[in-house]
């Protein structure tokens, strides 16, 4: 099973001898290698049997260190990464030349982020070259916020994982790019909307899609544990489903009347639910209940993004 300790210099070592490892970042934790390299890269693939259409984002810990490998970054880029970076927000870019094929999947532009995690952020400064990092689990499963979840999904296939403790966000990052002088978001995520509005006026948010996506994370079917899940009224559906055994998620009512109940937050706090987000879904995955049933939480904030993320736990494909 995977080393898992804190040394950022014993991290550089696996990753300078093209191993992958586990890397904290304060959305959840990413599966972490050289991204100037296609038989790396081609490992991160592999190891979470994640589709070669679905490109992969690249960490890294400077703009000016990013400006290396796109050809240009926008006026409005740069006004959000000054805003934003280092933090949740990731930001397409027109790639050259450096960046492999097998990285973005074909496309013209490569997804970057800085990472606000002062571990990650370190490890970044010290290496010479950008990590692509997707989320550290099996493609399609509960994304991971903790060391311990590394561990349990992916520790028998990687050598390491540097610990940094619970993921702070607990979501992704929010996707944006520009297309004729519209920013559109193509993933919602650890940012707020609104936040990048009030600095570049009205966004257009693209729907997820099932098809090649053109940005990291837009597929129909995502995040999802492995036990049924249900989206909707959460009183309606226990009463239509009483011969299961129930665990229930809710924004912030607890139930009495089924096997077990998690709240997101109890004082409805939108970034205590998203940190929640990921942890109660895989909690619940691993109880004994064999139906999740789920509610949305109001659409204000992050709420958009865990939204986003219980529609998409709660699509069979």
């Amino acid at each position: 099973m995977a080393e898992i300790n804190s040394d950022i210099y014993q991290a550089k070592a696996m990753l300078d001898a093209d191993h992958l490892i586990g890397l904290p970042t304060e959305t959840v934790y990413g599966l972490a290698g050289n991204g100037l390299k296609a038989e790396v890269v081609s490992k991160i693939f592999a190891v979470k049997n994640r589709p070669h259409f679905d490109p992969l984002i690249l960490h890294s810990h400077s703009i000016g260190a990013i400006s290396e490998y796109v050809i240009e970054i926008p006026k409005t880029a740069k006004i959000l990464a000054d805003a934003f970076w280092p933090g949740p927000l990731t930001i397409l870019l027109e790639r050259n030349q450096k960046i492999p094929d097998l990285t973005c999947s074909g496309l013209d532009r490569v997804a970057f982020r800085i990472p606000k995690h002062p571990k990650a952020l370190s490890l970044l400064k010290i290496l010479d070259y950008p990590l692509a990092a997707p989320s550290a689990n099996p493609f399609g499963y509960i994304s991971p916020t903790s060391s311990v979840h590394v561990q349990q999904q992916l520790g028998h296939k990687i050598p390491f994982i540097l610990e940094g403790e619970i993921s702070e966000v607990g979501i992704e990052s929010t996707i944006v790019g520009f297309e004729n002088g519209e920013t559109i978001i193509y993933r919602l995520g650890g940012l707020e909307v609104n936040a990048i509005e009030r600095l570049v006026g009205k966004v257009k948010v693209l729907p997820h899609s099932s098809s090649k996506p053109d940005a990291p994370g837009m597929l129909k079917s995502h995040y999802a544990p492995r036990k049924n899940i249900i989206l909707g009224d959460i009183e309606k559906l226990i009463e239509q489903n009483p011969e299961s055994k129930i665990g229930v998620l809710s924004f912030s009512k607890f139930y009495n009347n089924v096997e077990t109940s998690l709240v997101l937050s109890k004082t409805k706090d939108m970034h205590e639910a998203a940190k929640n987000l990921f942890s109660h879904l895989r909690k619940l995955d691993e109880s004994n209940v064999d139906l999740i049933i789920t509610e949305k939480v109001p659409s204000e904030g992050l709420g958009k993004a865990i939204n986003d993320r219980l529609q998409r736990a709660a699509v069979r494909e």
